[in-house]
């Protein structure tokens, strides 16, 4: 089992990783302000699945194969990548037309699955775990539970947290005078996501 100092480290590894700003954050802030607290909190359940989905394939080890593996991991930078900048696009779109995006327009569970896509197509989220598992960790995957557990509870909150704070009065009403900018800034932001997706890809 991991040393206390190592587990400690580890989480807060982790959690330092999970609060950066990145996609995932970005995406649950936007839909949060353009929706409200109760339709945010199933984008960020979707995010937090997703997330964790990613640590139980580090845990057992399928996230070392993934790693090696350069067709897999080009594929799935790909995707993820197309997804990146389909959001964006999005964005770019609603801020043209001055309107929320069509994830913020969809229904509740597909609010859900749009969380769950997004991280199911982050690559960065499973180098996140491999970090995190990797920090002096040793055993098999059976000493990674109480870590990734921890870790996945942790991102959930983090996820969590990002939708209680942008979905204030105060930050709502900021997204409603500045929407269309708001917009063009989480689209272009997306849009570099993907963009650095794809040279990655292309180098890998």
């Amino acid at each position: 089992m991991a040393e206390p100092l190592e587990f400690l480290s580890a989480t807060l590894a982790f959690a330092v990783i999970a609060i950066s700003p990145g996609p995932a954050n970005l995406a649950a802030a936007s839909v949060a302000m353009a929706t409200g607290r109760a339709r945010g909190m199933r984008f960020a359940l979707g995010l937090g699945l997703g997330l964790f989905f990613w640590g139980v394939l580090a845990a057992i080890g399928l996230g070392a194969v993934l790693q090696s593996t350069g067709w897999a991991l080009t594929m799935l930078k790909i995707v993820g990548a197309a997804y990146l900048l389909w959001l964006a696009l999005q964005s770019l779109r609603a801020a043209a037309r001055d309107d929320t995006t069509t994830v913020a327009r969809a229904a509740p569970r597909r609010l859900f699955l749009a969380g769950l896509t997004l991280n199911l197509s982050n690559p960065k989220a499973i180098f996140a775990w491999m970090a995190t598992l990797s920090l002096g960790l040793g055993g098999g995957g059976h000493d990674y539970l109480p870590l990734m557990l921890l870790c996945g509870l942790i991102g959930l909150a983090n996820y969590i947290g990002w939708v209680a704070f942008f979905s204030t009065g105060v930050m709502m009403r900021a997204y409603m005078r500045a929407r269309r900018w708001i917009e063009v800034g989480v689209g272009l932001l997306l849009g570099a996501a993907g963009l650095s997706l794809l040279r990655s890809s292309a180098n890998q």
